[in-house]
């Protein structure tokens, strides 16, 4: 349901189109909650995995509403309308894969909460090299605005420092909510470590970034990285996150 939610914004060109579309899937998780869901192969599929694991429907509908007012493509105003957005969607998925391990602790919730921040926030630098070739950019205005950097020059590619200040500011918002959700490892359950391994995944990207000094159109920063299974490995092997 996830990556169904994910493509409609790229996938459409016409905002009612998208609207149609989270419509579907907000009576779909109603009628999932209800014993009938449609005949689609990823709501069956969800079906089963809410009477299997009995998932909260609160976060499914957290996703929708997100996903939907996201449809307009605008910037955010500042950093926590990212984080709040980033909280209704990445968070909220974390909420329900520790459902899935059998996990409900306070504790693991928090580091969640945590981790998921810090995954919208990298996911949004990430895309930025792709929403400034199509004329878009998203990224904080009130950060932008910090360092005199407009729209334009992030469409146009520029690397000046001003332009850098701005994306080391943002990951570095998305590094300390990392290091929030270690700070308390010792009380998270084993059991939720699983749901936490898209860590891996955001400590390469920002490490990678800091590599480069923070130039966002860095061709290296589009690169899959080969060794992330490895990490990934060690660290389920550390038992942490």
């Amino acid at each position: 349901m996830w990556n169904w939610l994910r493509q409609i914004k790229d996938s459409i060109t016409q905002k009612t189109t998208g609207l149609m579309r989270m419509q579907f899937w907000r009576k779909a998780v109603e009628d999932i909650y209800c014993d009938n869901p449609p005949h689609q192969p990823v709501a069956v599929a969800l079906w089963r995995a809410v009477k299997r694991h009995n998932l909260t429907k609160m976060w499914f509908t957290k996703i929708i509403d997100e996903r939907e007012k996201n449809l307009d493509d605008r910037a955010y105003r500042n950093i926590q309308e990212l984080e709040t957005y980033a909280e209704n969607t990445q968070s909220a998925l974390l909420y329900l894969t520790l459902e899935m391990l059998g996990v409900r602790d306070i504790h693991a919730d928090h580091a969640a909460s945590h981790i998921g921040k810090a995954h919208g926030i990298v996911t949004c630098l990430r895309a930025t090299p792709y929403h400034s070739a199509r004329r878009k950019v998203v990224l904080p205005m009130d950060i932008c605005m910090l360092h005199g950097v407009s729209q334009e020059d992030f469409i146009r590619g520029k690397q000046e420092k001003n332009v850098r200040d701005v994306i080391y500011d943002i990951a570095s918002q998305a590094h300390i909510h990392l290091e929030h959700a270690r700070s308390f490892r010792k009380k998270v359950p084993v059991k939720a470590y699983p749901a936490f391994y898209c860590t891996v995944a955001l400590d390469a990207y920002l490490y990678n970034i800091r590599k480069v000094d923070f130039n966002i159109f860095h061709p290296s920063l589009q690169k899959r990285s080969t060794l992330l299974p490895l990490y990934l490995y060690i660290r389920s092997w550390k038992k942490t996150y």
